[in-house]
């Protein structure tokens, strides 16, 4: 149940800081009481990237560019689009969707919103990874997680070897 009206300036952001990727992301959606939809307000500086390009097997995301721009690689050939104000981007689950996003010149201010449906799996084409998560989807309360890893892509093991 919503507690009402939540104002993003009251909202402590979260600093993230990985070689080239530095952000700032503020979790609105849980802040105002938010349980099947995620929302994050982002700010990326100048030349900076977020998260690793990736997509969701289980969770379908949208971004919506608030102020400046940047650039977002799509899909699985990484298709390069330029973004400014106003540029929505749907993101369902699936391959189709994989994506990256940089800040240009004047950094990236957007607004991404999330279905927060679990278990899901999480792909990181670039880096052969898989993110496997359960208890708590991606980008939800990581304490609440029973399940939360990295794996190799082409990590096997025979189902009756013992």
């Amino acid at each position: 149940m919503s507690d009402g009206p939540v104002n993003e300036g009251d909202l402590e952001a979260t600093d993230y800081e990985h070689g080239d990727r530095t952000f700032e992301r503020k979790q609105i959606g849980a802040a105002a009481g938010g349980e099947e939809l995620g929302a994050s307000l982002y700010e990326v500086p100048p030349g900076k990237k977020l998260w690793l390009r990736h997509y969701h097997e289980g969770n379908e995301e949208a971004l919506f560019v608030r102020e400046g721009g940047g650039t977002l690689w799509l899909g699985p050939d990484a298709e390069e689009h330029a973004l400014e104000p106003g540029d929505y981007v749907a993101l369902p689950a699936g391959e189709e969707s994989a994506h990256e996003l940089a800040a240009g010149d004047d950094g990236l201010s957007l607004l991404m919103v999330s279905t927060m449906d679990e278990p899901d799996v999480t792909v990181y084409p670039d880096r052969g990874m898989v993110g496997l998560y359960a208890g708590a989807a991606p980008g939800g309360d990581s304490a609440e997680r029973s399940l939360s890893t990295y794996l190799d892509r082409d990590a096997e093991m025979e189902y009756w070897d013992e």
